[in-house]
Formats: structure tokens, C-alpha cells, sequence
């Protein structure tokens, strides 16, 4: 049975919750994101904190490589300190 929950431990709730506290501490690229936040996707998150949330993130396009070793182009988050609702 899966659980809707919003307090469920990947509810969309607690993703932002996960991902703004990540970003609290320095900028994650999309990969680090899903494989350290198991956060499937990142972007739906940023943008509800965004818009949402009121959360000053910013998006940099860069390259990463996966665990597999393959290079992708991949965003890079950044939250900006001070203007977000959070602050």
C-alpha cells in the first residue's frame, strides 16, 4: 500500500524540506540531488520553492558525470541568501 501521507518521507513536503536544506549548506547539481536526497525530480521541487515558497534559487546549466561515469548536462542550484521566504 503506499502511503499519500504528507508527512510520508517522500512526499513533496518533505523533498522541499530535504532539498532547501541542502542548498542551505552550498549549490547541488541534479545528480547529487537524486542520488544524495533521493529526490527523482529536482526541478518540480525548485520550481514550487521558487514559486510557491517564495525561495531565491537560481539554475546554472554545467557538466556532470554520473556514477556510471557518463557526462551529462545537468542544473546546478544555488540559493541565494537573505530574500527567500525561508530567510
Amino acid at each position: 500500500m503506499v502511503n499519500t501521507s504528507r508527512d510520508h518521507p517522500n512526499s513533496g513536503a518533505a523533498q522541499r524540506q530535504r532539498l532547501l536544506h541542502r542548498l542551505r549548506k552550498g549549490p547541488a547539481t541534479t545528480i547529487e540531488l537524486r542520488r544524495d536526497l533521493d529526490i527523482l525530480m529536482p526541478a518540480a521541487r525548485v520550481h514550487e520553492l521558487r514559486h510557491k515558497h517564495g525561495e531565491p534559487i537560481e539554475l546554472v546549466w554545467t557538466e556532470a558525470y554520473t556514477d556510471a561515469g557518463r557526462k551529462h548536462r545537468v542544473g546546478l542550484y544555488l540559493l541565494h541568501s537573505g530574500n527567500g521566504a525561508g530567510s
